[in-house]
């Protein structure tokens, strides 16, 4: 589940620059590591570009998958350099070296400075993914399209299965929330990727597809509900059940964050559903999940007790208003009045960061109105999960603060014993995070630093997990 609420760089967006003409040329990437006090050092990039006496700059965080960002006024005075960033009331201020073309210098922002040292480059190094497989593939790779009548609309994907010419016992893959890849691509990490990869090599089949309205799938992804999603697994397992190289009794789900909470969904309503693995799924209501998940994700980025209280107070309020019954209109105009009240709340530095009370009000009314949203904060997992008869390994992170562990899988626990379900296995997996990476603080902003994909210890219990309850 990525409900992300970062403050780090990759939000920033900007306005073009202008700049005091300077006899040296800066033109080029500029690369460094940001120093956080958290000790997740984030890769940065300025690429300076010069037109005449003016330079413009862009922004990149490649640890984060962000690239291109615009920033705003430049300003070079001798061997001095400063880049505005408005949106955020942050800025970049250095000292050039122009002989070691070096730049020496601090990131300030919400009243605090960060090192950042930057170092001419002609060429950015990718983030390292040492676990993404590449081609050639030692077992069968296919694109493929299938249909999801009930909505009418055409989803693409890939299926990978072994060369040997059996019957395979297969797995879709369920992505979390946001319109995602196939491969959930987040941070530059292709999970669904090594998943495929993985368990392909260990015999089984694996369909994983892009979500509707994304990649190359058919739909409308802004529009749709948790329960929508749920019919496109539906249908991705009808597909494999028309494959001559799949065994139709052992066809299992594997969703990641919501794709846990779809899972269930699926599984309670089909017979056709041999096994489900929850990764990171929720075992709690919507609404307690954001909670959790706000508290502590604002804790680890070190805001005050009295802080992360007075946001939790607001989200209540909110939600309380949405949960309601009342038709859109009246839900609008209750949602304004409490926006005012909590941007009325906010220091002057967080309303810069806004720009104004209209552009708040509309930027959160927006993302709490969607169809999307709504349905999540009413959703109660327990309903399905009381319901599924098959096979279920529930797993989480020791550290994931999106859907903290403790809390989600002993609701998971407590609802399959009320089921009347003998047949599962919860675990919780030490040290790894919402994504399964080895972690050190499981926060969002390490997640694209960490250079592994998702650990090799959760990969095993997948894997040796599904292998005994197919064999």
């Amino acid at each position: 589940m990525k409900f992300i609420f970062n403050i780090l760089i990759i939000s920033i967006c900007c306005s073009l620059p202008t700049i005091v003409a300077q006899e040296k040329d800066l033109s080029g990437s500029w690369v460094g590591k940001l120093k956080l006090p958290n000790g997740i050092q984030l890769t940065i990039v300025f690429n300076l570009q010069k037109t005449g006496d003016e330079y413009s700059t862009t922004l990149d965080s490649p640890d984060q998958g962000a690239k291109g960002i615009p920033c705003g006024k430049v300003k070079v005075e001798n061997d001095s350099i400063s880049i505005d960033v408005p949106a955020i009331v942050g800025n970049y201020i250095g000292k050039i070296n122009y002989d070691d073309k070096k730049i020496t210098g601090y990131w300030n922002q919400a009243g605090s400075s960060f090192e950042l040292n930057l170092e001419y480059t002609k060429e950015v190094a990718a983030p390292k993914r040492p676990q993404e497989p590449k081609p050639p593939f030692p077992y069968n790779f296919e694109e493929v399209r299938f249909r999801n009548e009930k909505d009418n609309i055409t989803l693409a994907g890939t299926l990978t299965y072994p060369k040997e010419n059996k019957k395979y016992p297969a797995v879709v893959l369920i992505t979390g929330s946001g319109a995602q890849n196939r491969d959930e691509q987040i941070f530059n990490h292709k999970p669904f990727l090594v998943i495929a990869d993985h368990l392909t090599k260990n015999g089984f089949a694996v369909l994983r597809f892009d979500d509707r309205g994304f990649g190359e799938s058919e739909g409308n992804h802004s529009l749709a509900t948790t329960m929508d999603f749920a019919e496109d697994v539906r249908a991705a397992v009808n597909f494999l059940k028309t494959r001559d190289e799949i065994n139709k009794r052992k066809i299992g789900l594997i969703g990641h964050s919501e794709g846990g909470m779809i899972a269930p969904i699926v599984a309670s309503s089909s017979d056709d559903i041999a096994f489900i693995v929850l990764m990171a799924a929720p075992g709690v209501p919507g609404d307690s999940i954001l909670y959790l998940q706000t508290e502590l994700i604002y804790k680890a980025e070190g805001q005050s007790t009295e802080k992360i209280q007075q946001i939790l107070n607001g989200l209540r309020e909110v939600y309380a208003i949405l949960k309601s019954d009342e038709e859109e209109t009246s839900l609008r105009e209750k949602l304004k009045i409490k926006f005012q009240e909590l941007f009325n709340q906010l220091t002057d530095e967080e309303k810069k960061q806004y720009g104004n009370l209209e552009t708040y009000m509309e930027m959160e009314i927006r993302m709490v109105m969607s169809p999307w949203f709504r349905y999540f904060l009413k959703f109660n997992p327990i309903e399905y999960l009381v319901k599924v008869k098959c096979p279920v390994l529930a797993i989480n992170g020791e550290k994931d603060l999106q859907v903290p562990p403790k809390e989600n899988l002993s609701a998971i626990e407590s609802a399959l014993k009320r089921s009347g379900n003998k047949k599962f296995l919860i675990k919780e997996l030490p040290g790894l995070n919402h994504l399964f990476q080895t972690s050190q603080y499981g926060t969002i902003g390490e997640y694209g630093v960490i250079e592994e994909t998702i650990s090799p210890d959760a990969l095993k219990v997948i894997t040796e997990w599904l292998k005994e309850i197919t064999k």
